[in-house]
Order: C-alpha cells, then structure tokens, then sequence
C-alpha cells in the first residue's frame, strides 16, 4: 500500500482560495497512491484565530467541492486534512474530511481535543464527541488530528474499533517537534497500528511549524520521515504486518485495569 503525506507551507500572502487550488493540484500529482494525506487546517493555518470565524465553511463548502473533485481526479483515497466548520448552530469545529476515489465524502471528524488551554481553538470552538474510523480497502483508518495525539486513551479506542493505521493530521509547531516524533512512535508501539502523521511547514501566524511529516511502523519503527520545508512524504507499507506483529508480540490481549480488550485482539 502506498501513502502520500503532503507536507505544505500556509503561506499568508496567499488567498485561501488560491491555496484551495493550489493542494488539488499536489493532490492530482499523487494519482495512483492507496491514500493521500492533508495536514490540518492548511486552508487557514492551524494557529490563524483571527482568520477562524472569517474562514468558517459549512461542510457542503469550497474546501469539500475542491477536495472532492482532487480526489475524483486522481483516483485516490484523501484524508483532506481539516477544515473550520460552522455547524448549523454556529458553533465552530475543527474538522476533519475524507473522500473515497470517486470524491464521495465518506467521513468527518470533529476533533475532540482542543488546543490552547485558555485561548485560541480551547475557546473558539466545540469540541467533537465521536472517535472514527475509515474503512479504507487496504487497512482500517483512525482519524486524529494534531493535539489529539498527547491522548493515548483516544487511540485505544480506535484500536478496539478496528483501527490498523492511525492518521495525525496537524500543524505542530518546531518548538515540540521532538515531542511529535515521541509520540508517533509511542503510539505505534502502544497499539501495534502504523502511524501516519503529516504536518506544515514555514511560519504562519508567528508559529515556526515542525514538518518532519512521518510514517512509523507497528514496531515503533521510522519507515520514513520528511525534513522541515514543503515535502511529499512517500512511503510503501504492508498493513498485514499489523495482524503479524499482534500475533507475534500479542500484548494487547493483557491489558487490564478493566479496560477489557475486543475478543478479536485476544
């Protein structure tokens, strides 16, 4: 299986339709991968709260119709990275989009942990209530996004939902990159699932971002990584090594502390 995590700049010069254009264009590039994946909010920039309630799209928004038709075009599974949605009521999410090759929308995802304590996205948006999974053909996908991956309970969840490879689309800034990479491998490892985590590159809104996009196997180990600019990040994986891993090191059937694992991790 194949993967594309498409690694961008939020450039603040240009206009979020021009960047609209601009990643369907690098999506289109990707024709013939398994998945292509988006880092999140890269129509505004994931530390952009001025721009938020702005940018704000309904799901039925250009940022969808632009998605959809790149992943139509291509012919590729696409984790479109995060949107600012208004909901109905008003209410902001940061959400997560994913078409299936014919450009339907086959999943969102509201994310649930927000970042900033006080201020910024903490504030400014709702928080989601719903772990998810993807059924893509070649793996089962768990969709997580940024912050969410200090919280290993949300995996875990993921796991028992049938997850094989966790998806972390973010806009993680340099000054915790080390963290980002600790915690994609610990992730990997705690779950035995491949994880695949994409981010931005440059500066916006005055946060200089980590890149370092990253595919890491079920054993905690680094299939491939990106540097700090603009990148696609390509990497070939084989998901039924989740299964083999399971089966040769079966450490989720142990766990305890009445968190009682689904019959088929046993």
């Amino acid at each position: 299986m194949r993967a594309s995590l498409i690694q961008i700049a939020v450039n603040p010069d240009q206009s979020v339709n021009s960047r609209r254009e601009y990643v369907g264009s690098l999506v289109r590039e990707e024709a013939g991968a398994d998945l292509v994946v988006l880092p999140e909010l890269w129509p505004t920039g994931a530390f952009a709260y001025e721009l938020f309630a702005q940018e704000a799209e309904s799901l039925d928004g250009p940022t969808r119709e632009a998605m959809a038709k790149a992943a139509r075009d291509a012919g590729v599974w696409l984790h479109a990275g995060s949107i600012v949605e208004r909901a109905a009521d008003g209410t902001l999410y940061n959400t997560a989009l994913v078409f299936s090759p014919d450009g339907e929308l086959a999943a969102t995802y509201r994310k649930i942990h927000r970042f900033g304590f006080d201020k910024g996205e903490a504030v400014m948006m709702g928080a989601g209530g719903e772990p998810v999974t993807v059924a893509h053909p070649g793996t089962t996908l768990g969709v997580t996004t940024c912050y969410d991956l200090r919280f290993p309970e949300l995996y875990r969840t993921l796991v028992d939902q049938g997850a094989e490879t966790l998806i972390v689309s973010a806009g993680w800034p340099e000054r915790r990159r080390s963290h980002w990479t600790l915690l994609a491998q610990a992730r990997a490892v705690e779950n035995q699932c491949f994880v695949l985590a994409v981010g931005t590159a440059g500066t916006h809104a005055g946060v200089e971002q980590a890149g370092h996009s990253i595919a890491v196997d079920p054993w905690g180990e680094v299939l491939a990584e990106a540097g700090a600019g603009e990148e696609v990040l390509r990497v070939e994986f084989d998901p039924a090594r989740v299964a083999a891993t399971r089966e040769q090191f079966p450490a989720l059937k142990d766990r305890v502390l009445g968190l009682d694992a689904p019959s088929r991790l046993r």
